[in-house]
């Protein structure tokens, strides 16, 4: 068991969310399910017998998703990084969490519920190495104009070519 485990805040859409995260990344799977009882149906409006809370994992990462109701939405102040090898990853991912969401900027978007994901390439941290501020310099210029991050355009700029 992990020491620290993501706890999402939903409406009423946890399992459906799980299931959806759960088709996207390799090694996922649902796991324990609970549910409202009837001795908390009333303190939590929920009916007795709807899903409560969802463990779920991502690629071996664990999260668990509650349904809590509309008091809380999620913000941008809190993402989840997928960092890729490839550009065929980043396109992968980036298509499959964009569906029913938003694409935002800078390889950042929202899903349909409402979770920011940073959709990252993992040559970028090399690319904006410290050592060459010229090129760190560049390679930020060309990120900061992009929605979707584009590995051949982003090793372009570190070499200063377009």
């Amino acid at each position: 068991m992990q020491r620290i485990t993501p706890f999402l805040w939903f409406d009423k859409e946890a399992e459906e969310a799980a299931k959806f995260y759960t088709s996207i990344f390799k090694r996922s799977k649902i796991g324990k399910i609970a549910r409202y009882s009837k001795s908390v149906e009333k303190a939590a409006g929920r009916p007795a017998g709807s899903v409560m809370t969802v463990e779920f994992s991502l690629d071996g990462q664990e999260f668990v998703a509650l349904n809590g109701g509309p008091q809380f939405r999620f913000t941008e102040a809190i993402s989840f990084v997928v960092n890729c090898k490839t550009q065929a990853e980043v396109d992968r991912y980036w298509k499959k969490l964009t569906a029913g969401g938003k694409p935002v900027q800078c390889g950042w978007l929202k899903d349909k519920y409402g979770i920011s994901w940073q959709i990252v390439p993992t040559v970028l941290g090399e690319l904006l190495s410290r050592k060459d501020a010229a090129k760190s310099e560049r390679v930020m210029g060309a990120l900061l104009k992009m929605v979707k991050l584009d590995i051949k355009k982003l090793k372009a700029a570190a070499k200063g070519s377009k």
